[in-house]
Formats: structure tokens, sequence, C-alpha cells
């Protein structure tokens, strides 16, 4: 008799994390009842602090008609979509395939954004169409985070990453997206090699210097100067390009 009151005034009072494990030890069967309960409340928090809509994952409404849009999507194995590489996240809740050999192009970005977000010198960056890409688990299981206003809405250009050991996965921006091959499983070093770099982004703001002989961009590239070590036929080819366009712009 006395452990059933005893169970019932706890099962009426406040829910405190920081107590349960040690007050709630002798009765076992309340306490995994009260930390589902912390769980799910939990749970609803994650959805709702990870931009989406509130709605704890959803796929219906007008809202979500993004999520049956590339990146994704979806892809059954009935559709073709040719496998080629396998990725990812450090927990496992998110895997995805990519179906491209080699990305549209790779980079390394030094801006203090990727710096900062990464946790790293530098961002390894992989350029690939949203179609590319298939999420075979944890495609609901995501999170965004817009870094201009600084929300974790899904609005593009956006941040995803795992939203349980928030790995990021990658940048979707309006028409692209940007992968980090540190997620891919590289079968062998030939894989490995169709991610190799093109160039520098941000170069003035590195960590450190990475003497590769590739070009470094103070910039965007093509949007900016080519600086420090960058091949001189890179240089040579720059200003070329930018005086045929500044003699186009002077004949109109």
């Amino acid at each position: 008799m006395a452990l059933r009151l005893t169970a019932q005034r706890l099962s009426q009072a406040s829910y405190n994390p920081a107590t349960s494990v040690t007050f709630l030890k002798p009765y076992s069967r309340l306490n995994q009842v009260l930390q589902h309960k912390q769980q799910r409340t939990m749970s609803n928090a994650t959805y709702n602090a990870n931009g989406d809509n509130g709605d704890m994952g959803s796929t219906e409404g007008e809202l979500n008609a993004w999520k049956h849009r590339a990146p994704y999507q979806v892809h059954d194995k009935q559709e073709g979509f040719k496998v080629r590489y396998e990725a990812s996240c450090h927990c496992g809740k998110v895997q995805y395939q990519l179906s491209r050999e080699k990305p549209l192009d790779a980079k390394y970005c030094h801006c203090t954004t990727c710096q900062k977000i990464h946790g790293a010198p530098f961002q390894w960056a992989a350029i690939f169409h949203k179609d590319d890409i298939n999420f075979t688990n944890g495609v609901h299981d995501l999170g965004w985070y817009e870094s201009s206003e600084k929300t974790c809405v899904h609005k593009l250009p956006c941040k995803v990453s795992c939203a349980y050991c928030r790995t990021p996965i990658m940048d979707e921006g309006r028409n692209m997206i940007l992968l980090f091959p540190t997620l891919i499983n590289f079968k062998n070093p030939e894989d490995r090699k169709n991610f190799d770099i093109s160039c520098h982004m941000f170069y003035p703001r590195r960590v450190l210097d990475i003497n590769d002989g590739k070009p470094k961009w103070s910039g965007i590239n093509e949007s900016s100067d080519l600086i420090e070590d960058s091949p001189q036929e890179a240089v040579n080819e720059l200003k070329r390009k930018r005086k045929e366009e500044q003699e186009k712009e002077n004949e109109q």
C-alpha cells in the first residue's frame, strides 16, 4: 500500500532530470515511463528547433512540398538511380548515395563562416546537382541553418546537418548542393582522387598555408583576385579574360 501511494505521488510530481536517476531508481517501471515522456518532449523540441515547421516530421501539405523534391526526394530502386558512392554522418542516422562519379567542382573554402561551423581550418566542399543524391536513411532526421539570418527554418540557401549528432551534411543552394567528401566511404584511392580540389577560396583568411600549387582566390573563385602562390598560367589566363570582358564593355 505504501509503495502504491508513493508511486502515485511520484507520477503527479513534476519531472526533474537532474534528480530522476537517483531518486526514481527503486521504481524502475515508473522511471522508464517518465523518461519516455521526457524523450518525447525533447523530440518535439528537436523538430521545432530544426526548422521542420513544427510538424513533427510530417511530409503532407503545401508547407512540406519541398520534402518531395530533390535533394530530399527518395529514389526507389526501380527508378534506376545508379549508386556510385555511399556516405553517412557520424552517428549513422543519416545515410545517402551519390550517382555522379566526379563532382562538378571541388574546393577548399577558408572563409570564417566555414571555419566556425565546421570547427576546422577550412571546408572541403564538392558541388553536385540536387538530383545526384539519394537519402537512404534519415531524410527526416535533418536540421537546417540559414547563416545570414541565423534561423533554423528551411530557407535557401541553407546549411543541412544531422539533427542527432550534428554532423554537417551539405550546403543546399537554390540550384546546387555542396557536399563534404569526408562523409563518403571511399573504397580506393582512385575514388578519393575524383574529389581533388581545383582551387582555394577566401585564402587571405586561412588559418594555415597550403602550398599545393592550386589557384588561391581572395574571395569567391572567378569573381575575386588570384593571390599568393597561384600558378602563373592561371594568373595570366585571368588577366586575359578580364581584358576581353573590359574590351567588350567598351565596345558597347
